[in-house]
Formats: structure tokens, C-alpha cells, sequence
């Protein structure tokens, strides 16, 4: 048996994080769910597995539907697809648009019960509702079954770090249930739970495009394949994501680490890889006065270069030292000045501002003098 396993595509998400090219990353998904389609159909897969979240929500415009019922609808072998709390399947949902009885290789999996599949047996745990504490895959005993024994759900396996504990899957289920695989949608990244003897049943294959920053395995399907009921699976990754979303974290310690981070990110190659780059800088460290002409620049460095950039300097401070204090006029503005760097350094009782504003509005005011001695 050869199959497909992919989920968590969300259609028709917002993408309001990434702003102006939201609707870029939006048409990306679609173009990366084709790419789904054609790894199947390069590996020969005998089926594919959508398992859960293939929309946002039971919301979104019905021409996405459509367009993912057709894109679905180019596998030549059947697809066998899943609801999920994000797209439940429920009075109204996404699931009852008349593409899904249009094409005949598609199948909408409505029932928990044992379902014949090319080379086995699938065992569907749909979603019905958004929210619920349980086990969606408790039901299924492939105890007696002989052939190969699939199954596939949406849920949260027990013991991930999540704020999303929904549909609580527990880590043996795999094993309890006797299925030679779960796949299992909900966690964007790619994830396995070595079982009985070490193998890994209980898999999540991860959204085929990544999402947001921080998703650490993402961007892929997973090429599968069982020889004989009881066999270990043999699990392949296939990237099928268009976008690479890229964390860079640097540390300002003295005057001109801005400028020489701006002049090494000058130097990368702007081939294509870069502009399907989102890249989120983030900065830490000591923000110098003589600097503050560089955030700009890099900003505008990130733009042209990236498909998305943006700078997240939330975590920068003031300079470690009070020298830049005697560069102001004595009066009202040297004043402020040195209430705020009372405040950042936590000396000023009863203040009614926080260490953190203050400390923004020091490199606020160190942003001003700049542009003022400009």
C-alpha cells in the first residue's frame, strides 16, 4: 500500500499577520495544494488522505470550494478527505457544496465506521463540531482485521505544549486500536509517536504550506507505504510548500552591529528563493542613537529583497550608559529624559508608566534627536 497523507491546508485563511501580500500567501496555498496532486501522482500513490482543516472555516467563499474540490479532483485514484474543528461537518458546512458529488474519486467521510480502501481497510473519525474533550479515534478496534488497517482523525495528541487541547488523542492509540498507521491532522508540523517496538503509527503529516513564523516542520506531505499488515511504515517527507518563512534573531551589543547586519543581508543572493522568503527579523540588544537610521534602511532592505519582511525590535533597550543625556538642552526635554531612564532602570516609584513604555520611548526620543541632527 502507497498513500498520500497531507491535512491542515486552510483554505481561505486571513493571513492578516503578513499584510499586504496576504492575499499572495492565500493563492500560495492553493498552488502548493496542486503540488499535493502531483507528487501523488508522480509516486503512484493508490489513494490520498486529507485529514482535517482543508478550509479555514465553514465560512469561506464557495468558489474556493470549488476550486479545491477540482484540484482534489485531479488525482486519478480515489481521495478520501476529513473534516476538522475548523471546517466541521455540520448543518451548512463546506461539505455539502453539490462539487464534492461531482467528482467521483472524491469521498466526504461521514461516517465512524470501517470503510474498504485500495489494499485495506480506513477507519474515519469525522469531526462534528468545533470543540469537544474527546477521543475522536476511541471508537476503532481493528483487532480482527487482516488486511491493512488505516486510520485517520484531527486532534491534539496528548502531551503536545498547546494552548488547543480539542479532541485529546492519546499517544498508544494507534497501538491500542491495532491500526498499522493513524493519520492525523491539527498539529502544522510534521510529527511522529513511536509506538510498540519504536515504531511510529500515530503521525501527523503538518499543513502543505507553512502557515506563520515559528511552524518548526512544515511545507510537506508524507509518501507512505506498508508492505503487509503489521509492517513498519516507511515514512517520506516531500516538500510541497512555495514559501520559506525565515526567523533571524541578532544581537545589537555596541554602535554599528545594526549596519554591519543590514550589509550582510545586502550581500545574499537575490535569486528567486528570496523573493518566496518571508523573513522576520528579530532584534535585541542595545539600540545606539547613531544607529536609528539603520532600522529604516533595513526595513526598506527587507521589503525589496523579501516576498515579506519585517523587524520586531520590541526587545530592544536604550544604551547601557547616560552619555547621550548631557547631548540635551538642560530644561523640560532633559527632564523627561531622565524621569524615562529612571523609569527603564526600575527606579521610579510610584510611576504609573512601565519600565518596558519607557524604555520605548527613550529610543522613540533617540529616533527624533536623529532625525534632528540629520
Amino acid at each position: 500500500m502507497r498513500f498520500i497523507h497531507t491535512a491542515d491546508w486552510q483554505i481561505g485563511m486571513k493571513a492578516a499577520h503578513v499584510g499586504a501580500v496576504g492575499q499572495q500567501v492565500r493563492e500560495q496555498r492553493l498552488q502548493s495544494a496542486r503540488r499535493v496532486i502531483e507528487v501523488a501522482k508522480e509516486h503512484s500513490a493508490d489513494f490520498v488522505l486529507v485529514a482535517g482543516d482543508t478550509f479555514e472555516n465553514n465560512a469561506v467563499d464557495r468558489v474556493l470550494v470549488q476550486r479545491v474540490a477540482d484540484i482534489l479532483a485531479g488525482f486519478p485514484g480515489p481521495v478520501y478527505i476529513l473534516s476538522g474543528n475548523h471546517d466541521p461537518l455540520s448543518p451548512g458546512s463546506v461539505w455539502e457544496h453539490p462539487a464534492w458529488a461531482s467528482h467521483s474519486n472524491l469521498h466526504i467521510l461521514r461516517s465512524a465506521a470501517p470503510l474498504e480502501i485500495p489494499g485495506g481497510v480506513l477507519y474515519p473519525c469525522p469531526i462534528v463540531e468545533k470543540h469537544s474533550q474527546r477521543d475522536p479515534t476511541r471508537w476503532i478496534d481493528a483487532s480482527g482485521e487482516s488486511r491493512i488497517a488505516i486510520g485517520i482523525g484531527h486532534g491534539t495528541v496528548q502531551g503536545l505544549q498547546t494552548d488547543d487541547l480539542d479532541y485529546p488523542i492519546a499517544r498508544d492509540a494507534a497501538d491500542r486500536a491495532r491500526l498499522d498507521y493513524l493519520a492525523i491532522g491539527h498539529w502544522h508540523s510534521y510529527a511522529s509517536f513511536p509506538g510498540e517496538g519504536g515504531a511510529a503509527r500515530l503521525v501527523y503529516s503538518g499543513t502543505h504550506e507553512t502557515t506563520k513564523f515559528g511552524e518548526r516542520d512544515s511545507g510537506n506531505v508524507l509518501l507512505v507505504e506498508i508492505e503487509r499488515r503489521g509492517d513498519v511504515p516507511r515514512i517520506t517527507p516531500i516538500r510541497t510548500g512555495g514559501l520559506y518563512w525565515r526567523i533571524v534573531e541578532h544581537e545589537l551589543n555596541e554602535p554599528g552591529d545594526l549596519e554591519r547586519l543590514r550589509r550582510s543581508i545586502e550581500t545574499l543572493d537575490t535569486a528567486d528563493n528570496l523573493r518566496l522568503t518571508l523573513a522576520n527579523v528579530r532584534l535585541r540588544g542595545f539600540l545606539y542613537p547613531q544607529d536609528q537610521p539603520e532600522l529604516q534602511r533595513l526595513r526598506e532592505l527587507l521589503e525589496a529583497r523579501f516576498f515579506y519582511g519585517r523587524i520586531d525590535d520590541a526587545a530592544l533597550l536604550p544604551p547601557p550608559t547616560n552619555d547621550w543625556l548631557e547631548s540635551l538642552p538642560v530644561g523640560l526635554l532633559r527632564d523627561v529624559a531622565e524621569e524615562l531612564q529612571k523609569i527603564a532602570g526600575g527606579a521610579a516609584d510610584g510611576s504609573a508608566a512601565s519600565p518596558a513604555v519607557a524604555r520605548r520611548a527613550i529610543l522613540e526620543l533617540h529616533r527624533v534627536l536623529s532625525e534632528g541632527q540629520a
